[in-house]
C-alpha cells in the first residue's frame, strides 16, 4: 500500500470514528427527541434520493420509525411529521408553539427572514395580519376577485382558441392567466400576454421554482457553507430572485409618484400608504425591504403552484377522458354553455369538485411543504422538542395515505364522494397546510382551479396527440417541489347550441 492510500484510509477511518462519536454524543444529548435514522443511515437514504426523490425515501423513513422522527439535517435536526393525526394536533392543537418558520438557508440568503412567508416573532405577525386584511380588502374570497378571475378565463380560452384545433403547450397560456390574478391584487393591473416585462418576469418565476424544486436544494440545507461553491441549480436561482426584486421596486417607485393615500388601487399602495402612517414607530415592520419580499413571496406563490396543478389537471383529464366526459355533462347540466362559471355553482357539482380535489391529491406540487420551527421548548406525544427544531410536515406523504385514499397512486375522484355521489370531505386532505401558517392564498387558488377548469372545459374538449394509455404523468422534476412534464394538447371548441338548464 503506497503512503498516499495509507493516509486517505487513515483519513476516513478517523472520520469515521468522529461521525459515530458525534452520533452517539447527539443521541445522548436528544434522548427526549423522536426516533430517527443515524448520520450514516440519513446519508445512505439520501444517495438513494438521487434516483428515487427524496418522496420516496421519506415513506420508507416512515415506514421503520413510525409517522414522527427525527433525522440530522448537517447541524440541524429535523424532526418529520408524517400523517395527518401528527400535523393536525401540531398545527391546530398547538398552533401557536409550532408557528415558527424555519431558516431554510437556499431562501434565506434571498429574503433573510424578510417578507411575511418567511417572517418570523412580531414581524410575521404584523406582516401576516396586514397581507390578510389587504387581501381581503382587493376582494380575497369576495365577489370582486371571482369576476377578475372570471374575466381572465376568458382571456385564457380565447388564447387556446387561437389554435384553431392545432396541438399546442398550455403552458405559457396557463401561467400567464394565473399569474394574472394576482397581478390584478399587487400591481392593480393585468398584462397582454405578449407584454415583454410579463415574460421575462414569468420566466424568472419559472426558473426560479424549476431549480429550487431540485434535489441539490436540500442539500444546500444541509451543507450551506459548501454549496455556494459547487456548481449547480442551486446558485443559479439569486439571478431569478433580482429579476423578481428589481421588477416589484420599479413597481414600488411607480406607484409612489401618483400615490393617492385615499384610494389604495393595489397591494402596494395599501403597503406604502401603511409605511408612512408608521414611519415615526421604531417596532414597526412596514419598510421597503419587507414590502418587495412580501410582494415576491405572494406573486411567487400565487402562480407556480396553482398554473402547476392546473397544468397537470389538463394532462390527467386527457388521460382519464371518461372523468372528462363526466365533468362535461355535470358542466351541461348545471351551468349549460353560455353562463360563466360562477362559485356558487360548486356546490351543485360535486363531481367536478371532487375532480379539482383529486387533481391537487396527485398533483401534489409542494410534497415537502414549507417548513416551521417550534417557538419555545415544546412538549408533543411524549417527546421534548427544544425551541427552534426545525419540523417538516410531509404533505406529499398525508396526499398519499392509503389509510385515507384507497388507491393513492391513482386519478380515482371517487376519493371525495360518498357512495350516493356527494362530495365528501377527506382529513388527509391538507395541500396548503393548515393551523396559523395555512397558505395565504388558499381561497383564491381554489377558486381560480374552480373557475378556470370549468370555463375552459365548458368551451373545449381536450384531447392529447397520443393516446391515453401512452400519455406519460412522470413529472419533469419530482424532488423538494413537483413540476409537471411538458405536453401538447388539442383544444376542440365542444358543439353551440345547448341552452342552459333551468
Amino acid at each position: 500500500m503506497e503512503l498516499g492510500d495509507a493516509a486517505a484510509l487513515l483519513l476516513a477511518a478517523c472520520a469515521a470514528c468522529l461521525m459515530v462519536f458525534w452520533e452517539w454524543k447527539r443521541r445522548q444529548r436528544t434522548s427526549k427527541l423522536p426516533p430517527g435514522p443515524t448520520f450514516l443511515e440519513l446519508l445512505g437514504y439520501l444517495l438513494q434520493a438521487w434516483n428515487k426523490g427524496v418522496l420516496q425515501i421519506l415513506w420508507k423513513v416512515r415506514e421503520k420509525y413510525g409517522p414522527v422522527f427525527m433525522a440530522n439535517f448537517g447541524m440541524r435536526q429535523v424532526v418529520f411529521f408524517c400523517d395527518s393525526d401528527s400535523v393536525r394536533e401540531a398545527l391546530v392543537d398547538q398552533g401557536e408553539e409550532f408557528s415558527g418558520r424555519a431558516r431554510m438557508d437556499s431562501v434565506d440568503r434571498f429574503f433573510h427572514g424578510h417578507g411575511v412567508v418567511m417572517a418570523n416573532g412580531e414581524r410575521w405577525k404584523q406582516l401576516r395580519r396586514f397581507s390578510a386584511s389587504t387581501l381581503r380588502n382587493f376582494g380575497m374570497g369576495k365577489k370582486s376577485i371571482e369576476e377578475r378571475i372570471q374575466e381572465e378565463s376568458q382571456y385564457l380560452v380565447e388564447e387556446m382558441g387561437k389554435n384553431k384545433g392545432s396541438p399546442f403547450d398550455p403552458s405559457l397560456a396557463i401561467t400567464h392567466s394565473i399569474a394574472n390574478i394576482i397581478c390584478s391584487i399587487v400591481f392593480g393591473n393585468r398584462f397582454d400576454y405578449k407584454d415583454q416585462n410579463f415574460l421575462n418576469l414569468m420566466g424568472s418565476i419559472n426558473n426560479l421554482f424549476l431549480d429550487m424544486s431540485k434535489i441539490s436544494t436540500l442539500f444546500y440545507e444541509m451543507f450551506p457553507r459548501i454549496m455556494p461553491y459547487i456548481p449547480g441549480p442551486h446558485n443559479q436561482a439569486h439571478k431569478h430572485y433580482k429579476a423578481l426584486h428589481d421588477f416589484i421596486l420599479e413597481r414600488m417607485r411607480i406607484n409612489q409618484q401618483s400615490l393617492d393615500p385615499s384610494c389604495p388601487r393595489d397591494f402596494i399602495d395599501s403597503f406604502l400608504v401603511r409605511m408612512e402612517e408608521e414611519k415615526q414607530n421604531p417596532q414597526s415592520e412596514f419598510s421597503t425591504r419587507n414590502l418587495v419580499d412580501t410582494a415576491i413571496q405572494l406573486f411567487f406563490g400565487g402562480t407556480e403552484t396553482t398554473s402547476s396543478t392546473l397544468r397537470f389537471g389538463l394532462l390527467l383529464l386527457m388521460k382519464y377522458p371518461e372523468v372528462q366526459d363526466k365533468v362535461h355533462e355535470e358542466i351541461d347540466h348545471v351551468i349549460g354553455r353560455t353562463h360563466s362559471p360562477a362559485m356558487n355553482d360548486r356546490g351543485r357539482m360535486p363531481y367536478t369538485n371532487a375532480v379539482i380535489h383529486e387533481i391537487q391529491r396527485l398533483a401534489n406540487i409542494l410534497p415537502i411543504g414549507v417548513p416551521h420551527k417550534v417557538t419555545c421548548d415544546t412538549h408533543f406525544r411524549g417527546y421534548l422538542l427544544p425551541k427552534d427544531t426545525d419540523v417538516y410536515m410531509i404533505l406529499g406523504i398525508l396526499l398519499q395515505d392509503p389509510k385515507y385514499f384507497k388507491d393513492p397512486k391513482s386519478f380515482h375522484p371517487e376519493h371525495f364522494l360518498d357512495e350516493e355521489g356527494h362530495f365528501k370531505r377527506n382529513d388527509s386532505f391538507l395541500p396548503f397546510g393548515t393551523g396559523k401558517r395555512v397558505c395565504l392564498g388558499k381561497s383564491l387558488a381554489l377558486m381560480e382551479l374552480f373557475l378556470m377548469l370549468t370555463t375552459i372545459l365548458q368551451r373545449f374538449t381536450l384531447k392529447s396527440p397520443k393516446e391515453p394509455q401512452e400519455i406519460d404523468l412522470t413529472p419533469k422534476v419530482n424532488e423538494l417541489g413537483i413540476v409537471p412534464p411538458n405536453y401538447e394538447l388539442y383544444a376542440l371548441p365542444r358543439e353551440e347550441g345547448l341552452h342552459d338548464s333551468a
